[in-house]
């Protein structure tokens, strides 16, 4: 089976009650366990925070699988497939899903929004200061004019 290049992975929820009467005090979301089989089991699990406005990319991973979720703000990952086709998922703090970013795949995360957005970011190979692992890319056919950034 061939390797997807980006997936998007609708995460489980369960809601949170009190201890004392069973109301409900929130929600749970499941982003990884290790007997899941979702996601290549991390390595390094860091909070990646995008200014208002801005964009971080894109760049694309050599031997690096990341996965994405919002907790904070809004976010669009826009992703180049292996065909040259752009993808736009986005995401925000109120939706459960986990965004997948296979390895050799360009991407940019776009913040659309007037604050901060924060992603709590799994990846599969961690990350080392004396590695160039990473590989700057420009989207030259992709408008990113139209999220005013």
């Amino acid at each position: 089976m061939e390797k997807e290049d980006f997936s998007v992975i609708n995460l489980e929820t369960h809601e949170t009650k009190d201890i004392t009467d069973s109301h409900i005090n929130g929600e749970l979301n499941v982003i990884w366990r290790n007997w899941d089989n979702l996601i290549n089991e991390p390595e390094m699990v860091y909070l990646n925070t995008i200014n208002p406005r801005e964009i971080k990319g894109p760049h694309l991973h050599k031997n690096r699988t990341s996965y994405f979720f919002c907790i904070e703000g809004t976010i669009i990952i826009v992703v180049q497939d292996k065909n040259g086709k752009y993808h736009e998922i986005k995401s925000d703090g109120n939706t459960p899903k986990l965004i997948s970013v296979s390895n050799g795949i360009a991407a940019a995360i776009v913040n659309p929004s007037d604050e901060n957005s924060k992603l709590l970011v799994l990846a599969d190979v961690s990350w080392k200061p004396d590695e160039n692992e990473m590989i700057n890319v420009k989207f030259d056919e992709y408008d990113f004019n139209k999220w005013k950034c």
